[in-house]
């Protein structure tokens, strides 16, 4: 009989079978062997929600099962959880299928009916396999995802890019401290679920509060975070308190900080220097014990030199900094990302989930996601909501639909010169810089060729006129 001490008693084995009865045997069959700690899934569409939620020792997982085949979530769990031992259930007309699952990854099967011994057999040696560390050591993504010590803490963050996961190493290192953090990354990489994640490690006992700084006067700036006493202005009928209030004992999240009018910097730096502030027509002084973060996707030394941000402030806000990568620069997790939201919007708005193709998701990692996250999101949303059945396709995504250009609506049977090879080689450059905002690093991902070569092209095009 297997002991509980095989089981990593902090994390659960995870189910995952549409057929009820089956959930139920393969259930009944661990507990009686001493295994408790067990959580059964019959929609395959929960199973990454639950895993973002908390990370199994061990799945086993149905073939055969609506919306999303085990197959297909194979892959997606593979690609963000290599090291979670996977064992399939399948029919014995499915065997070929589970020895192809076991070639991308998965570490053994059991046929249904399930045969008890059998299954026993295959829990006892994945729960056994102590050296699946070593077993992911040449991934430095993996090892890197395997050091950070609270991995719930970063649940809601879909990533298994390196250095998303280098993020998270440094961010368990300074959650502890007192002092500010500024988060650096352009609109839409997530600045805010960061933020989330610094507040949760820190173990502060008082609230997250996060308030948008962008467009606000340094009247309502101050009315906002610090509050105001009755009679302060107009309207003021009775004493309200500011937001660095509610934040006592916790953190205040002030996004868009690049933003802030330079009569309420002096304002903030008062706050983080001397830890004190007035509410609106108040002369007395109260003090906040609140931790500060700010995020932006601005550069505020460029600011610093227009005259429009103050140096000082800079300083104090940048005690702990982080940048975070924009989605041109984490195509590993875009297919992850593109599920989940696909996922996600199916369920929202009743449509079926459908199948997504290599060939889309080969066209939308050359998309150059200025929007980053949130606009994939965006994007994948309007897609479902004129999709009607079988696999998604580009032209849903009206920026990568082509069709209706002048391009798609010539007549086929027209002639026309192809280009040079010197108009081609041009052609693709700038399409590239333009599709990427100029990042040459990225640009050279899509190409083909490394970043010294593009520089080098692009050197060269300066000098080159077009035929």
């Amino acid at each position: 009989m297997m002991t509980n001490k095989q089981q990593t008693m902090d994390r659960p084995i995870l189910i995952v079978d549409d057929e009820p009865e089956i959930l139920l045997a393969v259930d009944t069959t661990l507990r009686m062997a001493g295994m408790d700690n067990i959580i059964t899934i019959s929609d395959a569409r929960d199973v990454i929600r639950q895993m973002e939620r908390q990370i199994p020792c061990l799945m086993i997982l149905d073939l055969n099962m609506p919306h999303i085949n085990g197959g297909r979530l194979l892959k997606i769990v593979r690609k963000t959880y290599p090291r979670i031992p996977v064992i399939i259930l399948t029919g014995a007309i499915d065997v070929d299928t589970a020895v192809k699952c076991m070639k991308i990854g998965a570490m053994d099967y059991v046929v249904k009916p399930v045969e008890e011994g059998r299954l026993l057999s295959a829990v006892k040696q994945a729960l056994a396999y102590e050296d699946l560390e070593n077993k992911f050591q040449d991934s430095p993504a993996s090892d890197l995802f395997s050091q950070i010590k609270n991995p719930t803490a970063f649940a809601h963050i879909i990533t298994q890019d390196k250095k998303m996961h280098s993020v998270f190493h440094y961010i368990e290192a300074i959650a502890p401290s007192s002092q500010p953090v500024l988060i650096f990354g352009e609109t839409g990489v997530g600045k805010e679920l960061i933020g989330q994640s610094i507040h949760t490690l820190s173990e502060r006992k008082g609230k997250l509060v996060v308030v948008n700084v962008a467009g606000l006067d340094d009247n309502v700036f101050s009315d906002t975070l610090f509050g105001h006493v009755q009679g302060a202005f107009t309207g003021a009928q009775k004493t309200r308190q500011g937001l660095i209030e509610q934040a006592a004992g916790g953190t205040l999240f002030l996004d868009e900080i690049g933003d802030l009018a330079l009569t309420s910097q002096v304002k903030l730096l008062r706050l983080l220097q001397e830890r004190e502030y007035l509410p609106l027509g108040s002369d007395k002084i109260k003090y906040s014990d609140a931790r500060i973060i700010t995020s932006t996707n601005l550069n505020l030394w460029a600011l610093e030199k227009k005259g429009t941000f103050r140096k000082d402030l800079i300083y104090r806000l940048s005690t702990h900094t982080l940048t975070l990568p924009p989605l041109r620069e984490r195509l590993l997790d875009l297919p992850l990302l593109l599920d989940r939201f696909i996922c996600k919007a199916a369920n929202e708005l009743d449509k079926p989930v459908p199948d997504i193709p290599k060939t889309l998701i080969e066209q939308i990692e050359t998309y150059p996601f200025k929007g980053n996250i949130r606009e994939l999101k965006s994007m994948v949303y309007d897609a479902i909501s004129r999709y009607r059945n079988g696999p998604i396709t580009a032209d849903l995504f009206k920026v990568l639909d082509t069709s209706g250009s002048e391009a798609g609506q010539k007549d086929n049977n027209q002639s026309f010169s192809l280009p040079t090879l010197k108009e081609a080689s041009r052609e693709l450059v700038e399409k590239a810089m333009k599709q990427t905002g100029g990042n040459q690093s990225a640009a050279a991902g899509i190409l083909g060729i490394s970043q010294q070569a593009l520089s080098k092209r692009l050197q060269k095009l300066k000098f080159e006129k077009p035929d």
